[in-house]
């Protein structure tokens, strides 16, 4: 309630008169309204705003498509003449993530995620943590988790960032045909593959 004096020339001996003028300290409901409402066409302008940059950016080049997928091509074909090989001695050389990984290098070159040292240092270091998560706690659950979140963290602490390694680690818990080889899995099969991979992307 606000008290506000207002003069008169009319009214009593005093001159002036007081008027009552009940003003609220919150704004109206409308202008709540109107405020939101402005706060939404906002919202989707920008939204539509970025959904149309991504629509009117360049479409990729013939050369962008062709030589990606065709470099992908010949190292998946060429790691798979070598598996073949490797499996009649025993061992297993194709892995899943090989396929994440050729589309990093291939696909994204100049990304940070495809730079050699985030490769290598990553696969190696996500592979030995598989290895002593395993022999840490078994298989399950539990070495599932610590393998998992103890990779990120080691990939975030020494700036190798790469997220196909991150699956390493569960690849080795549990695939009992990769048990065998021990520590001999930090090298073999990912770090070994990635140095294929890193020579057929330079080619």
């Amino acid at each position: 309630m606000v008290l506000k004096l207002s003069p008169a020339s009319s009214v009593g001996p005093i001159g002036s008169r007081i008027s009552l003028h009940c003003s609220s300290s919150s704004s109206p409901p409308g202008a709540i309204f109107l405020r939101r409402r402005r706060s939404i066409v906002s919202a989707s302008s920008s939204a539509a705003s970025a959904n149309s940059s991504r629509s009117s950016s360049p479409a990729p080049s013939l050369s962008d498509l062709v030589w990606p997928s065709a470099g992908a091509f010949a190292s998946m074909a060429a790691m798979s003449v070598l598996d073949k090989h490797l499996q009649q001695k025993g061992l297993s050389f194709l892995i899943a993530p090989f396929g994440a990984v050729c589309c990093v290098l291939f696909a994204t070159p100049n990304a940070p995620a495809a730079q050699r040292y985030n490769v290598l240092m990553a696969h190696m270091g996500c592979s030995l943590i598989g290895v002593l998560a395993l022999a840490a706690f078994g298989p399950g659950w539990m070495a599932r988790s610590v393998a998992l979140s103890a990779s990120i963290v080691f990939m975030e602490i020494t700036k190798c960032l790469h997220p196909p390694a991150a699956g390493l680690p569960l690849l080795f818990i549990d695939g009992p045909k990769f048990h065998h080889l021990q520590w001999w899995y930090i090298l073999f099969p990912s770090t070994l593959g990635c140095l294929l991979l890193i020579v057929m992307v330079s080619l």
